[in-house]
């Protein structure tokens, strides 16, 4: 039996966006920036998937749409393209929680003499407005905080986060890669300046993303030359991909109010199942939470003999798919470090897992691997206690 459960690290390309790519490598491959008609098919191609991401956001002008290179690159496009529109150094305020593309791009801003303060969270991952207001300064010219949070689940109150940073006259970024084509977005209400998502979280390609960036809201890019994607990032587009992640788009928002709800039961199961476990906690928050996503600790690893990867080392013979939020730096492995900032003791944060599930995913395979896991459980921690006496 296999059973893929790590939906928030990518997931399989749906038919409809591979036929689609096929289609158009065989049949509209020309250049979008061409004047002849293979050209100006490939840009109908392209703009037609510019409309389909649009309206997953419910974003009214399409152009508002930059397709990139995937997730990291629209969080970078939208931090960088911040930064590069002053001369001096200034302050940017991001979460404690961020995605690694958000928060090793501003350590980069930090060496060349910007001020970044990081907000700290509470012991669900849950940034406090008041705190943001506190940290607000003149020179604040940007605040990016993630929307759920892709290891611990928890989602953002982005809303009120929004509204208190542009009420000070900053620009407010949102990474929702791990929240698009799972919970409705609505940008025409939403707080938001720039919004980034990705491609293969939504059942699309990988290798591509976009950046939305409201009507009237200035960055630089990243990439100069051609000036294609309304000069934002230039470089001939990846039009193949593009129609996939359009397709992709368009299927998600189509199936958002059937699959969120079937996903929010899938994920309750598991949590409920899982409950009676010695040592295994739940981390993130369990009401503002991300449909697909459950995620834990162990409350009793040790990095040498019992870890989060541990467990997916064994969850993987068994033939289940899962991720760990530790990581491995040249063979020595490092505690996670969106659960430090959550409280969690160095050891607890060698032992978390998350386990995110997708539209193949069903009750049996719940089931199933709540009940590999626990025998695992079982059989490591008896080895690990005999081990340690």
């Amino acid at each position: 039996m296999q059973i893929y459960l790590d939906y928030s690290a990518t997931t399989p390309t749906r038919p409809e966006a591979i036929a689609a790519m096929q289609a158009i490598l065989t049949q509209q491959w020309g250049n979008p920036s061409s004047l002849h008609e293979w050209g100006q098919r490939a840009a109908t191609v392209l703009e037609q998937a510019r409309v389909q991401v649009a309206d997953l956001i419910n974003a009214i002008d399409s152009e508002s749409i930059i397709f990139t290179g995937g997730g990291t690159e629209s969080d970078n496009l939208a931090i960088i393209g911040v930064a590069r529109l002053y001369a001096v150094p200034q302050h940017i305020i991001i979460s404690s929680v961020e995605h690694s593309a958000i928060s090793e791009t501003v350590r980069m801003l930090e060496m060349w003499g910007w001020e970044i303060t990081r907000l700290g969270v509470d012991n669900l991952g849950r940034v406090n407005p008041l705190d943001l207001q506190a940290a607000l300064r003149h020179n604040t010219v940007l605040v990016s905080i993630i929307y759920g949070q892709s290891e611990v689940g928890t989602i953002q109150p982005i809303s009120e986060l929004g509204r208190i940073a542009r009420s000070h006259g900053a620009i407010f970024h949102t990474d929702a890669v791990q929240v698009a084509g799972r919970l409705p977005l609505d940008v025409q209400t939403l707080p938001v300046d720039l919004l980034s998502i990705s491609s293969h979280k939504i059942y699309g390609p990988q290798g591509v993303g976009a950046l939305y960036i409201r009507p009237g809201v200035k960055i630089m890019p990243l990439l100069t030359g051609g000036g294609q994607e309304m000069g934002m990032r230039s470089g001939t587009q990846a039009v193949p991909m593009i129609a996939g992640f359009g397709v992709a788009a368009e299927l998600a928002a189509k199936e958002l109010p059937t699959e969120t709800p079937r996903l929010i039961d899938l994920r309750d199961r598991l949590f409920a199942l899982l409950a009676d476990v010695p040592g295994l906690i739940p981390t993130g928050d369990r009401i503002h939470r991300l449909p697909h996503h459950a995620s834990f600790c162990l409350e009793y690893a040790d990095g040498e003999k019992l870890s989060g990867k541990t467990l997916v080392r064994q969850l993987n013979l068994a033939g289940i798919g899962i991720s760990a939020g530790a990581a491995c730096h040249s063979g020595k492995l490092s505690p996670s470090p969106i659960l430090l900032a959550m409280g969690y003791s160095q050891k607890a944060a060698l032992g978390g897992i998350r386990i995110t599930l997708g539209r193949d995913t069903t009750e049996a395979d719940i089931d199933w691997t709540a009940m590999v896991l626990k025998q695992i459980l079982q059989r490591i921690t008896a080895d690990f206690t005999l081990a340690t006496r």
